[in-house]
């Protein structure tokens, strides 16, 4: 295995100083009873900044909008008792060293993967879960303000409750990334288009509100994606002009970090124009807008994450692609999920060369917060 120091230098961007490269990817629990986080979410968390993760991100946490949620035990960011369960969390992490920021989302339209429905309607840009496939009311004007709003107010929350950084998710086929895909964005007013510029108005909307919330100085982070849960082939840009189209006016409206989901990392994102070892996602990205990003993507384990959802477990797999594309500058921050779900000290035996110690992933630590 390659030496794995490139991914322990520092990293500083405005407010927000970082010890390594490594963050913890938002992963979906559904362990906060009625929305609230406890004593088991903060320790939780805490472990694994005992266990020397950079920068946590934490799961999905919904603003303040009906039905804003899709399945049920996922977190809320809104209300006095969920926020002061998440000040314990972040209070939790600082003690430990670490560094975290909550994952602010809105999930539209899409459908729960365990058949639980919420009390109000479903909400989209067009009344869609997919291209053709409809499910729950059309936003009108008043919901997409409102729902700036209600992302602007968590955004203020989480500085106010002592986070160091929020990511926003517009990535997977939630709210914000239907508003980008052409398929589920028919409107014909100014939050729709035939461009992907035109379509990301919204998110350009929702991001200069939280910038203005929270100060010029407070880093922001943006979560985006090609694929969607609802289509795992779907691609918002094709081309690095579409791509150049659709990210530069977010980086402009205040996004300071964009964190660009693969599945797998490893793959490059344009192959056609520089090869099959070309540039990834997040590679392309800051090629492209000038600013730092983050990879994800089955990052130190030998399966992506869809085989999760079915019981299939996953060894550990080399580092050495991952060092190699750091060490040129690809990208900035590598976020690592599953296998920080099942072994809370990844980090560490990384970082003091104990890679035989690493325990892969196992579904079973899905069933609970270890």
């Amino acid at each position: 295995m390659s030496k794995t120091d490139i991914l322990f230098q520092p990293f500083k961007l405005k407010t927000l100083e970082l010890p390594n490269r490594i963050v913890m990817a938002p992963m979906t629990r559904s362990k906060a009873p009625d929305g609230i986080p406890g004593a088991a979410n903060a320790q939780y968390y805490r472990k694994r900044a005992e266990g020397g993760v950079g920068l946590i991100l934490s799961e999905g946490t919904v603003i303040n909008r009906p039905s804003s949620r899709n399945e049920p035990g996922i977190p809320f960011f809104h209300g006095a008792a969920a926020l002061k369960g998440w000040k314990a969390v972040v209070d939790a992490v600082h003690e430990a060293g670490g560094k975290m920021g909550p994952q602010l989302w809105h999930t539209g339209s899409t459908r729960s993967f365990t058949g639980w429905e919420p009390e109000n309607p479903v909400e989209s840009p067009s009344g869609l879960l997919a291209p053709n496939e409809p499910r729950g009311n059309t936003m009108t004007d008043a919901d997409i303000a409102d729902t700036i709003a209600a992302f602007a107010q968590a955004a203020l929350d989480a500085k106010n409750a002592g986070f160091d950084t929020f990511e926003i998710h517009g990535a997977h086929g939630y709210l914000i990334d239907q508003f980008f895909w052409s398929g589920t964005n028919l409107r014909t007013d100014r939050f729709g288009g035939k461009t992907i510029r035109e379509r990301a108005t919204f998110a350009r909307e929702v991001v200069s509100a939280m910038r203005a919330a929270v100060g010029p100085v407070f880093p922001i982070i943006l979560r985006v994606s090609q694929w969607k849960q609802q289509d795992f082939a779907a691609r918002l840009a094709t081309t690095p002009d579409e791509m150049t189209d659709w990210l530069g006016p977010l980086v402009d409206a205040g996004v300071d970090i964009v964190h660009c989901s693969q599945r797998r990392f490893w793959e490059p994102e344009f192959p056609e124009l520089d090869g099959e070892n070309g540039l990834n996602f997040a590679g392309w990205v800051k090629k492209l807008t000038g600013a730092p990003t983050i990879s994800v993507g089955s990052v130190g384990l030998s399966s992506d994450f869809i085989g999760a959802f079915s019981g299939e477990t996953s060894q550990n797999a080399s580092l050495d692609a991952l060092v190699d594309r750091m060490e040129r500058g690809e990208f900035d921050l590598i976020a690592v999920g599953r296998a920080l779900i099942t072994d809370a000290a990844w980090t560490a035996k990384v970082r003091d060369n104990q890679t035989d110690a690493l325990l892969g992933f196992d579904p079973a630590t899905l069933g609970e917060l270890v």
